[in-house]
Order: structure tokens, then sequence, then C-alpha cells
């Protein structure tokens, strides 16, 4: 996931909008969510807020933000700046030079009086860095320390003086700048448009010079040597109304369809403050990307799991197979037994004919033991193999069980990797939970579950002839919606012995379900089961009232029977109508519905 970086135009706008909103204030608070991430608690006579700094490789940016999640705070970082700011007050906050991507927040007892400390936030990519300093420039402690072995340029290390990143080497752009001047310099060099206005001017990013291309329908990618006057013309009116709003600080924040701009151009979705922008788009897309990467590790540790215990299943199974030759002993054990009189000392085999087919039969007799000693050892390999075939069928039984459990888990997980939406989190937080109440050590240490909802909705479309049809998107989801909300005539469908969600077509009492819905209803169940990419998918359907709970198992683990089978088609799943609702419950359950035998 790409995220757009927070560029020069944005930290102007968004210092110019803290300036005038928290300035000064009172550092009543410092809390350091994770090792990217640091709020200060700030104080003004209007009110209290919070103050992000951040110095994430893809999204390091500043804003005003709400509170940050309550959680405990371990890292020397923000216990260190809390020993040094805290109930300091914050009294000027600006770039540390103009057009240079460094915020600097100055810090003093109170308003008026000369900063004592100074943070300076570098907002450069992975290149990203918070450092404290005194106000004589010796580094107290960085964010992210740099050694000499890291950078011989420059440095970064406690008890160091703080050196400023190196100088940018480009002009400075100016209203004041002629624009033949300004014409010549860019096309200078064939270079495209968008290389030329970068490598002559300091302050723009590639996602500004993107946004004049398209505000005039203008391939930023164009040579400058192929430009028309007009074009020329109208670019320099962009560029003028650029530098007039960093001037005058008249910014319109919103989100365009390919990010944010505080700029007001091709905005979607405008926002009333900068900061509330920037919230908004990093947080969101923060969220989805930490969502992505639990997913994969989940992902991970359920194939770590399945591969243990298919490794247990192969020892089980190879042990069975031994189980064959357990008559084989018992019967050269009768065979030695009834031909006793044909042994004499020193015999190492015995061929005798066979009871059934009177084949003849060689029995190894070892040279040390007498023709009884070896009998009875054979019958102990019987018993031993008799008693090994009671204990391990069982066991194989219970290991394939988790098996397919876990393989039902890990297709859910898949479907929410493969469409995630806005109730993903929970979804995925009630996996978690699941996972652990049956003994699977699965959730990040850092993970917190986000605040969701008492019930998530159901995945939910409507058939040809308007009947409703809603999906399980977990186990948990699929006990609910087949034995909580689902009523005794409605249709219940499910890939036939294949993992994947509960589906649910709603009927109205007593009346049947045409064709159409029938087909839609297994194609969408065959969409969500492990066989999604397959062309044709076996589902078997059946009223709910013939789906029963298997006491002892899992979540979402049934029984049924008077089942039918359909051929589903994933590739024909109406995605396009999939919405979320919560449908009307039946009676709750509180038994489960009386079994009866699987046809």
């Amino acid at each position: 996931m790409n995220l757009q970086p927070c560029d020069l135009t944005t930290l102007v706008a968004v210092c110019r909008e803290i300036q005038r909103d928290w300035l000064p204030a009172r550092i009543e608070k410092v809390q350091q969510t994770d090792k990217h991430h640091l709020y200060l608690g700030l104080r003004t006579l209007r009110g209290r807020g919070w103050l992000l700094l951040s110095w994430h490789p893809q999204a390091a940016r500043l804003h005003a933000s709400p509170a940050p999640p309550a959680a405990p705070d371990t890292f020397t970082f923000s216990q260190q700046l809390w020993h040094q700011l805290g109930q300091l007050a914050l009294t000027d906050l600006r770039l540390s030079q103009p057009w240079e991507r460094v915020v600097d927040l100055q810090f003093a007892p109170r308003p008026g009086e000369p900063a004592r400390w100074h943070l300076y936030l570098e907002v450069m990519g992975r290149y990203s860095n918070a450092i404290l300093t005194h106000a004589d420039g010796t580094i107290l402690t960085c964010a992210h320390q740099v050694s000499l072995q890291e950078s011989r340029v420059r440095p970064l290390q406690t008890g160091s003086l703080y050196q400023p990143p190196p100088a940018l080497t480009q002009p400075i752009p100016r209203r004041d700048e002629p624009f033949s001047r300004w014409q010549q310099r860019l096309s200078l060099v064939p270079l495209p448009l968008s290389r030329a206005l970068i490598q002559n001017y300091r302050g723009l990013s590639l996602k500004l010079v993107r946004e004049m291309g398209q505000w005039l329908s203008l391939d930023p990618e164009i040579h400058v040597s192929q430009m028309t006057p007009s074009e020329w013309q109208q670019l320099w009116a962009v560029w003028q109304t650029w530098l007039q709003t960093l001037e005058q600080g008249t910014f319109t924040p919103g989100l365009t369809p390919q990010g944010y701009t505080v700029l007001g151009w091709q905005i979607t979705q405008p926002f009333a403050g900068v900061s509330e922008l920037l919230h908004h788009y990093y947080q969101r897309h923060l969220e989805q990307q930490t969502h992505q990467q639990h997913i994969q590790q989940l992902q991970q540790k359920l194939h770590h799991y399945q591969k243990k215990l298919q490794q247990k299943a192969q020892v089980f199974r190879e042990k069975l197979s031994q189980v064959g030759q357990a008559e084989a002993y018992r019967t050269q054990a009768d065979l030695l037994m009834a031909h006793l009189h044909q042994w004499s000392p020193g015999m190492q085999q015995l061929t005798v004919p066979d009871f059934a087919t009177d084949a003849r039969i060689t029995i190894p007799i070892s040279p040390d033991k007498t023709a009884v000693q070896t009998a009875q050892e054979l019958y102990k390999k019987y018993q031993k193999l008799k008693r090994a075939q009671d204990t391990v069928f069982p066991l194989l039984a219970a290991v394939q069980a988790q098996i397919g459990y876990l393989e039902q888990v890990e297709t859910l997980v898949q479907q929410l990797a493969a469409t995630p939406d806005a109730h993903s989190f929970a979804l995925l937080a009630e996996i978690y939970a699941e996972l652990a109440q049956q003994g699977y050590d699965c959730q990040p240490p850092a993970y917190r579950p986000p605040a969701r909802p008492k019930t998530i909705p159901f995945l939910t479309l409507t058939t040809p002839h308007g009947h409703p049809i809603y999906v399980g998107r977990n186990n948990r989801q699929n006990e609910a919606l087949t034995f909580g909300y689902a009523k005794a005539d409605d249709l219940w469908f499910h890939a036939q012995e294949i993992p994947g969600s509960h589906v649910i077509l709603r009927l109205p009492p007593g009346s049947q379900p045409s064709p159409e819905d029938l087909q839609m209803s297994a194609n969408i169940a065959a969409y969500y089961s492990r066989s999604r990419h397959s062309q044709h998918v076996p589902v078997i359907y059946t009223p709910v009232k013939y789906v029963h709970r298997l006491k002892g198992q899992p979540p979402g683990t049934v029984q049924y029977h008077h089942e039918q089978v359909l051929w589903g088609e994933p590739g024909q799943a109406p995605l396009q109508q999939l919405t979320w609702e919560y449908p009307q419950p039946d009676q709750p359950q509180t038994q489960p519905r009386q079994k009866t035998p699987t046809s």
C-alpha cells in the first residue's frame, strides 16, 4: 500500500493551523503508542487536545489529533521527553528553515521566554526522525539514533550537536520571478515536466506536480519541449496560485480520487481543517496496513499449526499401517503352537502349512529361544498392535478434525484478506478470540482489539425474486446466522465438504424458491469457500431445521441431512450487490435441535 507522503505544502498548511489553534499550550502529557507515533497532551485557554508527531517511514506527519488509545507506555523516548518537557509551554512551532521539511517545536517555562528545549520533527520519508535538543543544540535523545556506521555525513547521537539535514540546492520559488525566466529555467534541459519542476525548484513533490497536471488536464510526463505556449501560460497560472496559497495560508483541505490535497483541487470530500484531513487519511490507511499485516501473520501461524498437525497425523497413519501385521503375528504364533513337535533346539526357522490355504509359511525362530517363547513374543506383538489400533484411531480422528477446523479458519481469514471492508477489524478480533478459546495462540503481542458493536452485521444481497441472502464471515457469525437468526424453513447453503461460510436464503413461510434464487445462493456459497477460484463448486442446501450443532465441536461445526446438491459458479456471484444488514432474528435457540441420523 503506497501512502501519499506529507509534503512541504501540507506541512506549511498544518503548521499554520496549529499555530492559530493551539499556541501557546501547556504540555500536560507525553504518550508514545508505538515506535513511530508520539502524542503531546496540550492545554490552552480554550481547552485540551493532542498533538501527534509521527516519524513513520511511510506516513511521517504532524497534526492535531483525537486522544490516543489507552495503553501502557514503555518507550524510553517518551519518558525522556516528559521528564524534560512536562508542564513546560509549547511557545512556537514552525519550519526550522523556509522550504525545509523540518518542524521546530520550541518549549519554554512560559510564553515570551527564550526556548529552553527544541524538538525537531524531520518529515523525510524513510529518513524521518524526532530529535530533542537543548537550547544550545546538544542532542538529549532521538527517536532513532544514527551511528557513524549508518551515516558518516550526519550521525545523530546523544551528546552530539544537532546538525540540520543537508541544505537543498534548488532555487526557492518566488512569486516575483518573471514568467520568461521561469519558463527558460524549466525548458533549459529537455526533461519531462515533472522532473524539470522538481529538479529546478524547492518545495515540490511528485504528488503536487501530478495535481497541477490533473487540474490542467496536462500530462506531467510530457517533455517541456513539446508544451505549447497556451500550456505554459496555464501552468504559470497554477504555479502562481500555489505560491499565493502558501504565502497567504488560504488552504482548502479535502480528499481526492488519488489521495488528499490542501489546495482545493479535485476534492471529492472536503474537510474543515488540515489536521482533521490528515488524521482521517493516515489513520484509515495505517489501520488497513496493520490489518493486512496481522492477517498475513495469522495465515503464517495457521499454516504452521496445520503443518505440525499433518506431521502428527502422518505418524499415526504409519502406526496404523503396522496394525495390518497383527493378524500375521497371531497366525504365526498359532502355527508354532500347533507344530511344537517339529521344533528342535538350535532351529532358526520352522516351515509349516497355513491353516486356511495349506500354503507353506516359514516362521523365523531365535536360536536361543524355544518355539513356545517365540510364539509368546508373537502373541505379545499381536496384542500390542491391537491396543494401538484402538488408541491411534481416535487420536488420528481428533488430529484430522483439528486440521479441518484450521482449514476452515484459514479460509475465512483468506476471505478477509481478499475482500476487506469496514467490519474486517471486528471480524478479525472475533477470529483471534475464537482461536484463543480453542487453545491456539495466534494474537500478536502488541495487538489491541478495536472497539466494535455488540453484533457485526452480515453480508447481504437480494435474489432476483426479492428474497434476502445472508453470509457469515467467520465461525461465530456462521453460528449466530444458522442457529440464531435463520428460521426453520429458510434454506442453508454450504460448499460440499469444503471449508467456507454458512449462507442462508430467507424465504416467506410456505413459499418455494425459484431455480434462479437457488443458483444465486449456490454461487455465493461457492464464492465464500476455499474453492472460490474454481469454475464449478458442489454446494449442498437443505432447510435450516435439518441443520444441527455438533456438541463439543468449535463454533460453526454442524451436521445436516435431507440435503440436495447444486453446482455453484463462484465467478457468477453478484458481488456488486453486497451490502451489510442485521436480519430479523428468529427466536434464539437455547437448546440444539434434536439430531437425526445423517442421510
